[in-house]
């Protein structure tokens, strides 16, 4: 194929995607760096970075949003076994995507990602309230339904009890401690 022009290229990326990555990176590999289409490529790498880290936060925030459920609005023990297998299914994406980028593991620790994961758990529970079979608990709780200001500005889990805290074992434990005599 022949080398297409810069501006070429930038029709390209409107109209093939596939076909603009494969020549701007033929033109990379060829180190023909004047032909790239440098605008639409820079903003793809940002897009790339900018995926990991929201699916990161989006794993972050159904964990907290299950964990807090758990912990705060478990009406008996037949209540939560689909938030423990969603905590799980989000730990071993969010493991992937360390096992891919093992930097976004610092950045998922840092205070910015925490917040920015509960405030988006927040919203979640929000809406899980408003869904019709949570009505009552709403109003068990809050006395109607709840909002932004009837939960914690500060996020509740660390980075390591996103990761690792199990609140389910923790009443196996208590309750094989009170039935040993």
């Amino acid at each position: 194929m022949m080398k297409l022009k810069t501006q070429s290229l930038k029709e390209l990326y409107e109209k093939d995607f596939y076909l603009w990555v494969l020549e701007n990176l033929k033109l990379l590999k060829n180190k023909e760096f004047e032909f790239v289409d440098w605008e639409n490529l820079l903003d793809e790498i940002e897009d790339m970075v900018r995926r990991h880290y929201e699916s990161m936060i989006s794993y972050m925030a159904v964990i907290m949003e299950h964990l807090y459920k758990w912990e705060k609005f478990r009406e008996n023990e037949y209540v939560g076994d689909h938030w423990k297998k969603s905590i799980n299914t989000a730990r071993m994406q969010i493991a992937d995507l360390f096992d891919d980028n093992p930097s976004l593991r610092g950045v998922a620790q840092e205070k910015e990602s925490l917040s920015k994961a509960w405030k988006r758990a927040v919203r979640r529970l929000i809406v899980w309230f408003d869904e019709d079979e949570n009505k009552d608990l709403a109003k068990k709780y809050f006395g109607r339904p709840p909002t932004e200001e009837d939960f914690s500005k500060d996020y509740p889990y660390t980075f390591e009890q996103v990761m690792e805290y199990k609140p389910w074992r923790e009443e196996i434990r208590e309750s094989t401690e009170t039935s040993q005599p």
